[in-house]
């Protein structure tokens, strides 16, 4: 007979991993934006490794239900677009973790939905996570789409990143 697999457990280590990936980024990371962007992401991970490490304590977890993790990019991004009066090529490195953290987000929020449609008493809790991680490929596949086709892509005139229109 096998033994269960703790849902909070994986997610509590799947954040823990995601804290790592988003610092390593971070410290190779020389465009402005992305180093803002991957240690935002550092923030939001450590609040889902704060939630669960709660759950996993069997506290009561409030949520939040205004913050948006795209909000907070937003205003990164409204103030390193002031910064930079240039752009800044990227480095095949920092688009690769670009693509390395979309795969990162992408497994989470199917962890997160699926866990949520298993465990019914942490339901509202791993859709809240699925959310956040969706907001977080939201900007990741728009900075990866920017990056890939600058000349076509109007993020810093539109805002359309942020705005998704």
């Amino acid at each position: 007979m096998s033994e269960e697999i703790d849902p909070i457990a994986i997610a509590i280590q799947t954040e823990k991993d995601g804290i790592n990936f988003y610092e390593k980024a971070a410290e190779k990371t020389t465009h402005p934006f992305g180093k803002k962007m991957f240690l935002s992401f550092i923030e939001d991970e450590k609040r889902h490794l704060k939630i669960l490490e709660q759950i996993s304590r069997e506290l009561n977890v409030p949520f939040d239900t205004e913050y948006s993790p795209r909000k907070r990019i937003k205003t990164i991004f409204e103030k390193v677009s002031n910064e930079v009066t240039e752009h800044i090529v990227p480095t095949a490195d920092e688009t690769e973790a670009i693509a390395v953290a979309l795969e990162i987000e992408n497994e989470g929020y199917t962890f997160y939905k699926e866990q949520a449609a298993q465990h019914s008493q942490y339901s509202e809790i791993f859709d809240r996570l699925a959310k956040e991680e969706s907001e977080h490929i939201f900007v990741l596949q728009n900075l990866l789409n920017y990056l890939n086709d600058t000349g076509h892509w109007f993020m810093y005139g539109e805002h359309q990143m942020v705005d998704g229109g």
